[in-house]
């Protein structure tokens, strides 16, 4: 049986707040249960992982909970939250840049290799 998740964030928007609980919380729930997660922020999710950005948006605009928020629940679960190097480089910060949460750069050659070992499944939003 496979301990470890691999939740990839690459079609989630954060333009569209609604997409953004889910994939935190199913890490936050996976970690619970004692599965081993990583989840990457690629794409347009990449900005999540910057500064100011997750904490500016609810979920629920009549919510206190930000994103960030949600990502710390995670992170206290034992969520590994990672960024995207190649969305750095498009948006012109480094790693300087990115949220305290964050444990750092998952690049293409990581994450492939991840999705294809047969140990790992893959949640993708």
């Amino acid at each position: 049986m496979s301990r470890r998740l691999l939740v990839v964030l690459m079609n989630t928007d954060p333009g569209n707040p609604e997409e953004l609980g889910a994939p935190f919380y199913h890490a936050a729930v996976a970690a619970a249960m004692d599965y081993e997660v990583d989840l990457v922020c690629t794409a347009a999710a990449g900005k999540l992982m910057r500064k100011g950005v997750a904490e500016a948006i609810r979920i629920d605009p009549g919510d206190p909970k930000t994103v960030l928020d949600w990502i710390r629940e995670a992170r206290e679960q034992g969520v590994r939250l990672w960024a995207c190097p190649a969305n750095l480089g498009l948006s012109g910060t480094g790693t300087e840049d990115l949220i305290a949460e964050c444990d750092g750069l998952m690049g293409a050659v990581a994450m492939i290799q991840a999705i294809m070992d047969d140990d790992v499944r893959v949640l993708t939003y």
